[in-house]
């Protein structure tokens, strides 16, 4: 019987989650540059010619995948903005991270991805580059602006906002690189010691 056009969309997405799985482990492990399309095409099990009918090049690619992280970090903008309480916002943030970080290595892989599209200079990067640099800008914002927030409320401790943020931002992508590099041998610090800087004794 022939496919239905709801089947072959079915086969689509599964090659490109392929795609995107071998990507994203290359990337990570190998870099941008020392990575091609063959290898890409050979850890995804698919033929070269495959991978050409989702992706014309390996920057088309690996800008989607870059695109993709940004908008992780937009929506985590949008959560850190709302009306909840900043101590159940970062709990439940840092919880998030967290259990990411224990279940697999997307996460990680996402936050290095990011940092790789800063360092990578590819000819058509800048555009997407400003973007991320704005976001990050905006996460930076949004989350000091969360911290000022708890300071008043008397829930976080005192100090400047926006170095504390920095801090934060630091220390989670700091883990995630210790994660790729130790593999198995990497332990994930519990949500307590991530909020230790910030939440007041005995909350």
């Amino acid at each position: 019987m022939p496919r239905s056009k709801e089947q072959f969309e079915e086969m689509r997405n599964a090659t490109r989650e392929k795609i995107h799985s071998a990507a994203m482990e290359l990337f990570v492990h190998q870099g941008f540059g020392s990575t091609n399309v063959q290898d890409i095409a050979d850890t995804a099990g698919i033929s070269i010619g495959l991978l050409y009918r989702h992706y014309k090049t390996k920057d088309q690619l690996f800008h989607e995948m870059v695109a993709y992280a940004v908008e992780g970090l937009k929506r985590n903008i949008n959560f850190f903005e709302s009306d909840q309480s900043p101590k159940k916002v970062i709990e439940q943030f840092v919880d998030e991270v967290y259990t990411d970080m224990m279940k697999g290595e997307e996460l990680a892989n996402l936050l290095i991805l990011i940092n790789q599209s800063l360092l990578a200079g590819t000819a058509t990067a800048s555009k997407q580059n400003e973007e991320i640099l704005r976001v990050n800008a905006g996460l930076l914002d949004a989350t000091a602006q969360l911290i000022r927030k708890g300071q008043q409320l008397g829930e976080f401790r005192s100090g400047d906002a926006h170095e504390m943020a920095v801090f934060f931002y630091a220390a989670v992508q700091g883990l995630a690189e210790m994660k790729v590099l130790l593999k198995n041998n990497f332990i994930m610090p519990s949500p307590s010691v991530l909020t230790a800087f910030l939440f007041k004794e005995g909350e």
